[in-house]
């Protein structure tokens, strides 16, 4: 299973970088995206994009836009393209073909997390060196690795289960993208509708990261719980025989 899974995400990472080589899938559109995001944004900011809690946010939703650049075209451009059938045809099992591209994107929209954050850090660190060392907290170093993680997984999969159900790519991109701008404006949207008073409230503890501590767990414990709703949804819907005949 392990090779298998190996061979399917090595398959659909020269797709990203080699064979698709456009501003949003290739590895320019990558580079460009790493350097703004990892070194431009940081070197604007200073020493305060260590401090606060802004990076983690901000390494939280671009997988989510990164990955929905790519997972339209995982079944629904296969399947257009007509290369959907030979990739069935193979020996690779269900949960092989399946789980590998999702992993293929996960580990794409993660990749740039980690590089992200590592650039950003050095360029800070060097940008303002008189300052001393200047590292992430504890927290904030775990939230960045896990929410990446935790909304790359649900960009993926439920990327995947609508490529999987939509008849054309253009199809599948159009809903990512309704669902995307759905996910990230409901919370903004939500904010400014607050009491002033409760907003305020809000920045403060916005100041001081450790006390947001109980609310990322739980916010963390519900995309966890949405990322296994939707793998075991994308494992339900996906059917040799069916994806074959549509």
């Amino acid at each position: 299973m392990l090779t298998d899974l190996t061979t399917m995400i090595w398959k659909e990472w020269k797709e990203y970088f080699l064979q698709r080589g456009n501003m949003r899938g290739g590895l320019a559109g990558y580079l460009v995206v790493l350097g703004v995001f990892g070194a431009y944004l940081p070197y604007q900011t200073g020493p305060e994009w260590v401090r606060s809690p802004a990076p983690m946010a901000l390494w939280s939703w671009l997988p989510l836009f990164l990955v929905s650049s790519l997972v339209a075209d995982s079944f629904a451009g296969e399947r257009e393209r007509g290369t959907l059938e030979a990739i069935l045809a193979t020996r690779l099992p269900d949960r092989a073909i399946l789980l590998g591209k999702i992993l293929a994107l996960v580990l794409y929209g993660f990749a740039f997390v980690v590089l992200g954050a590592l650039l950003a850090l050095l360029t800070v660190n060097v940008a303002y060196s008189s300052e001393g060392l200047l590292l992430y907290s504890p927290l904030l170093a775990l939230g960045i690795v896990a929410f990446g993680l935790l909304f790359a997984l649900l960009a993926a999969s439920a990327g995947v289960l609508i490529s999987l159900q939509a008849p054309t790519a253009r199809q599948a991109a159009q809903t990512m993208s309704i669902a995307i701008m759905i996910l990230l404006f409901v919370p903004i949207l939500g904010f400014q509708a607050l009491p002033a008073t409760l907003q305020q409230q809000l920045y403060l503890v916005l100041e001081e990261p450790e006390r947001l501590r109980p609310a990322l767990l739980g916010l963390a414990l519900a995309i966890a719980l949405a990322d296994i709703l939707a793998v075991a949804a994308c494992l339900r819907r996906f059917k040799r025989a069916r994806l074959i005949l549509a």
